[in-house]
């Protein structure tokens, strides 16, 4: 594709804008799923196909992980759903990092992430799926506990997308606060080799240690080996949008953290503060760039 093809299709998207996998259990909620017993066992995880203007199916479950001994971790997914007689094409899935509090019901609740997935399918988009999972207030990162969320993730619980059938090829990472910071790392550290985007809203970045910001890292050299800022220059291929409300107390360092990203950076500031209301105005053209670079 040429690069005014592009840049035509670009525009065309933003102007549509208005575990070890045997751990896991699954279960399906939300709008009914379609019957796909003839493909693969009841109470799985399905991979959805790729329609336009299909309906969002959502789904939930639980698994246990090695990463997280002794914690019920659960998971939300929201997704085209499979039109009667449809074909199941592997499908790129984005995967959703929460703040700090949070957990896998925010993409579906506080967010309704489904609805601008919607708005960006109806206006012909590329179909993907947005899957959440909790990860506690661990930043994403191995702890001094044993807690090892960034393993859960790669190791478990995307392998389990994997393996229902979604394109681990063209995997985009998303995030909010803390999560932003997850999905800034993880896409930074490189052990995910699908990643094609990473969107962070108000991530929670700093440039130096500080023992005052409590729980994100058990000490300085906990810090150092998940300095964001350091890691900057590995993002250089990676596509990438960070947002940030003018009202938010992180603005000045995300600002940093942006003006060295190499590259172009996809976002920017506008009025707003780190609050839901903030996050879900952003979200729909958070999707449109997560779509478009998932094609």
């Amino acid at each position: 594709m040429d690069e005014s093809a592009l840049t035509r299709r670009r525009l065309l998207e933003l102007a549509g804008i208005g575990l070890g996998v045997s751990a896991l259990t699954a279960c399906t909620g939300g709008i009914p799923p379609p019957d796909t017993s003839a493909r693969m066992p009841t109470g799985t995880l399905t991979a959805p196909p790729v329609p336009a203007a299909s309906a969002i199916r959502t789904s939930s479950g639980s698994f246990v992980s090695a990463f997280r001994p002794g914690i019920y971790t659960r998971w939300s997914l929201a997704a085209p759903e499979l039109p009667p007689g449809g074909s199941q094409p592997d499908l790129p899935v984005a995967v959703f990092l929460h703040g700090l509090g949070g957990s896998h019901a925010v993409l579906l609740e506080d967010l309704a992430a489904h609805e601008p997935l919607q708005r960006h399918l109806d206006a012909g988009g590329t179909p993907f799926a947005i899957a959440a999972v909790d990860g506690g207030n661990t930043w994403w990162h191995r702890r001094a506990d044993g807690s090892d969320t960034q393993s859960m993730l790669v190791k478990e619980f995307v392998p389990l997308l994997g393996s229902q059938g979604y394109d681990l090829g063209r995997i985009g990472l998303l995030g909010i606060s803390m999560g932003g910071f997850g999905a800034l790392l993880l896409a930074s550290q490189g052990r995910l080799p699908g990643v094609r985007a990473v969107a962070a809203m108000s991530p929670a970045v700093w440039d130096h240690y500080d023992p005052r910001e409590g729980a994100a890292f058990d000490g300085p050299a906990d810090f150092a080996a998940h300095d964001v800022f350091a890691l900057r220059s590995r993002l250089a291929a990676v596509p990438k949008r960070i947002d940030c409300g003018t009202g938010d107390d992180l603005a000045a360092t995300v600002r940093a953290y942006r003006a060295g990203l190499p590259g172009d950076v996809e976002g920017g500031f506008r009025p707003g503060g780190h609050d839901s209301s903030y996050w879900r105005s952003v979200l729909p053209e958070v999707v449109s760039f997560l779509g478009f670079n998932l094609a």
